[in-house]
């Protein structure tokens, strides 16, 4: 069993830190950006999402606990017409594979519906099938897929 925690600001400064070279990587593997300016690009756009850090208005950073140990994070955030969208979830290297991922997805479904969230969305990059399969098992359905070819 897991809960979910809102983060203070040292948990968060520790997943900013790690967020964007993850995501600066998922873009240069995806073939969005240039090695030399994906990190100065994920940082801005950390920057702009998250203005205030974890208390930027309408989203909802958490710390994903079991047993009183962090296993993970995860991000909501509320936007208009009762939809919400998940922009990160992260569970730690040592922890995957026990099912805190599925767990903090169904937590966060009942957290969005508090909110009044009908609708929930995210991305997932294309090289991780693993993400992916996890969500469409949840039920998430692709809504668009952007293809690329190398020339």
């Amino acid at each position: 069993m897991i809960t979910l925690e809102l983060m203070n600001s040292s948990e968060f400064q520790e997943y900013l830190n790690s967020a964007v070279k993850s995501y600066a990587e998922s873009n240069v593997q995806s073939g969005n950006w240039s090695e030399q300016e994906s990190v100065s690009k994920a940082a801005e756009q950390y920057a702009q999402l998250l203005p205030d850090d974890e208390k930027t208005a309408n989203n909802k950073l958490f710390t994903i606990r079991s047993d009183g140990k962090e296993v993970g994070m995860i991000w909501l955030a509320l936007k208009p017409n009762n939809k919400g969208v998940i922009y990160d979830i992260k569970i730690r290297e040592d922890y995957r594979g026990r099912g805190f991922g599925k767990q903090a997805m169904e937590e966060i479904e009942k957290v969005g519906r508090e909110f009044g969230i009908r609708s929930i969305e995210l991305h997932v990059f294309a090289h991780n099938p693993i993400a992916r399969n996890l969500y469409e098992k949840l039920g998430y359905k692709e809504t668009s897929i952007v293809m690329a070819k190398e020339i």
